[in-house]
């Protein structure tokens, strides 16, 4: 490939680390929204994810450029495969952070202590997943990509106990389905993060070792 082509590579490359740092920022501003009940931030949250979508469609858009252009092989093809789907991963995670924020915004204080603290030990991890499969990303990096694995059993765990908690809730409390709702969406939209940062964590072995490794049993 030409020299030009690999300026062009390693730019898209970039800008693509550089969408990832600003939905790691947006999740980031969507939790602090949520768990202290931050409704400007919350509202700021909304507002940047015109910011992801723009940068996801030139992402895009130029992968498909320098597909119909080049037509590379090997590992520089791998490489536009992998921008390609971790640009879509990438905006689905903001969406889930968007989706967060829509619930900080309305939740008052005292059902945000009542109902988010059985989903609070999510945070942490679903975070970490997120900021290692970035890094993984990053440093094209096999075996940081590999630990997003064990996180994702985690946050899987800590979904289960949360259903189990919103049921209990439910039937004790039917005047308070509103928020038990609110509460259930939001862990949903932690799991389905930790569900995306996984597949970007599949996506560097892709790009580091040439496996394809989505549905299978991870080691």
């Amino acid at each position: 490939m030409t020299a030009h082509f690999v300026h062009m590579l390693e730019e898209l490359r970039r800008r693509s680390l550089r969408m990832a740092s600003l939905v790691e920022d947006v999740i980031q501003e969507a939790c602090e929204a949520l768990f202290e009940s931050n409704k400007a931030l919350a509202s700021r949250v909304i507002e940047r994810d015109a910011e992801v979508d723009t940068e996801e469609v030139k992402v895009e858009s130029e992968v498909i450029r320098l597909l119909a252009l080049y037509q590379p092989v090997g590992s520089d093809l791998r490489l536009l495969c992998a921008i390609l789907k971790v640009n879509n991963d990438l905006e689905r995670i903001a969406d889930c952070g968007v989706n967060i924020a829509e619930r900080a915004r309305h939740l008052e204080p005292d059902i945000v202590t009542t109902h988010m603290e059985n989903i609070r030990p999510m945070e942490p991890i679903v975070r970490r997943m997120l900021r290692n499969a970035i890094q993984a990303y990053g440093h094209q990096d096999n075996g940081i990509a590999r630990q997003v694995y064990t996180d994702e059993e985690a946050v899987d765990a800590l979904y289960g106990q949360v259903i189990r908690g919103i049921v209990d809730q439910t039937a004790k409390s039917p005047e308070m389905m509103a928020s038990i709702l609110d509460a259930l969406s939001v862990a949903k939209n932690f799991e389905r993060i930790a569900d995306h940062a996984t597949n970007v964590a599949e996506d560097v072995v892709f790009l580091t070792t040439g496996e394809i490794v989505r549905h299978r049993r991870h080691p």
